[in-house]
């Protein structure tokens, strides 16, 4: 059975998604989720799959120890980023060496790097007048949304498109593809 330690910092809708997908695995088990912010409803969201969920501060998520510590006591093989808005520690980095992934709402290089999430990501895409848009799930590396591409989707985006319209879309991919892509990349292990 391999541990997967999910890292989220929002309303936790794919971190959800995550968890019922892998509820009945032989295989994989999502152990536990990690969290930068108490007010967010991921907690509320996983703790009411029976997941627990856990806060660390800034302080801590720099120095990795206490991360790393939480992450030993629950067995974790492998972390998925869901939604979380932090740069990965380069003491994380190298405690899991190719066992971190994380999912981009965009079709990477485009509309990728620093400050480029959820929202803004969606209304970067319509203001330039793109005619796709998409998911990217790729490893973590040392720099935002740089790491290796394990699979894109993407999606039709039409003049008519809202952001929020774009957002619907790319949600729609996030659900269908990332528990499957995640199940493939840890069965390989």
């Amino acid at each position: 059975m391999k541990n997967i330690a999910i890292f989220a910092s929002g309303s936790g809708t794919n971190a959800e998604n995550i968890i019922r997908y892998f509820t009945a695995s032989e295989t994989i088990n999502i152990a536990v989720v990690l969290s930068n912010n108490r007010k967010v409803k991921v907690h509320e969201r996983v703790n009411a799959l029976g997941v627990p969920s856990f806060v660390f501060t800034r302080e801590e998520f720099v120095a990795g120890t206490p991360v790393i510590d939480k992450l030993a006591e629950y067995k974790v093989d492998f972390i998925v980023l869901a939604g979380f808005m932090n740069k990965i520690s380069d003491a994380l980095l190298k405690a899991f060496p190719g066992r971190i992934i994380n999912i981009h709402p965009a079709l990477l290089p485009k509309y990728g790097g620093k400050g480029m999430f959820g929202m803004h990501v969606h209304n970067a895409v319509v203001a330039a007048g793109e005619k796709e848009s998409g998911i990217t799930i790729h490893y973590v590396n040392e720099e935002y949304d740089a790491g290796a591409v394990i699979f894109q989707a993407s999606c039709e985006v039409t003049p008519q498109d809202t952001p929020e319209d774009v957002a619907t879309k790319v949600h729609a991919l996030e659900y269908a593809h990332f528990p499957r892509v995640i199940e493939e990349v840890v069965s390989k292990i």
